[in-house]
């Protein structure tokens, strides 16, 4: 006896009674499965927290207070197709980008910090 035997199976030939067909079958049916949990735990989530974001951009109006994604709070004081005007201090306005508003506060945060 071989002490590689231990380590690597021995390969047998395949018997005559056997479809050889069927390992074809079972590898598809493992990707086909593996594709569907990847969709539903990494494509599936990421396409919702994306429509959540779209819609609260969609919904923003003049006086929210949000977060940029830098963590610049401030109160929205313009918004135009693809900038907005982000009020952080009195008389300091900034323009960023409509993605990179991560969050919109509740009212009144701002002046109880």
């Amino acid at each position: 006896m071989n002490p590689f035997d231990l380590l690597i199976p021995v390969a047998h030939a395949q018997t005559a009674g056997q479809d050889p067909s069927g390992g074809l079958m079972s590898s598809s049916l493992f990707f086909i499965v593996l594709i569907a949990i990847m969709y539903f735990i990494m494509i599936r989530p990421q396409m919702k927290r994306q429509k959540e974001h779209r819609q609260m951009l969609e919904k923003l109006q003049k006086g929210d207070e949000v977060i940029t994604s830098g963590g610049i709070a401030g109160t929205v004081s313009a918004i135009s197709e693809s900038f907005i005007t982000v009020e952080v201090a009195d008389g300091v306005q900034l323009r960023v980008q409509k993605g990179a508003i991560s969050n919109v506060l509740p009212k009144g945060t701002l002046k109880s910090a």
